[in-house]
């Protein structure tokens, strides 16, 4: 992965227009919140997330306990071979789309959970 936008986790401030703001900045595009940063995230769609878009996820599951995907503005199934792969990771997965899943982390982040999400830009 490339350098992040921002080295430390972040509340997200707002969401929408294609992007997201953060920490004082905005990105446009999907973006990965991991504990070690913010980083641009390349999925546009729920149809991109596979394994490789989550290989950071898989990376850090020893800093994880919860990740939340921000899928869109429609409602999407986390196929089963995903689903198996968080949970031989002890990572505890639920999909959502974007708006509740930005929700969903900023309180999980507030609460000092050990939390991630990848969120899908939407318009």
């Amino acid at each position: 992965m490339e350098d992040p936008h921002l080295p430390r986790q972040a509340l997200i401030e707002a969401h929408g227009a294609g992007g997201f703001r953060f920490a004082d900045m905005s990105h446009r595009g999907s973006i990965l919140c991991l504990p070690d940063g913010v980083w641009a995230w390349p999925v546009a769609r729920p149809a991109d997330i596979t394994e490789a878009t989550l290989s950071a996820v898989f990376d850090r599951a020893d800093e994880l306990d919860f990740f939340v995907l921000g899928v869109g503005a429609m409602p999407w199934a986390l196929p089963q071979t995903l689903r198996a792969r968080f949970r031989a990771a002890h990572i505890s997965v639920d999909t959502m789309t974007t708006g509740p899943a930005v929700r969903t982390y900023n309180v999980m982040f507030m609460e000092g959970r050990r939390v991630g999400a990848g969120l899908i830009a939407v318009d």
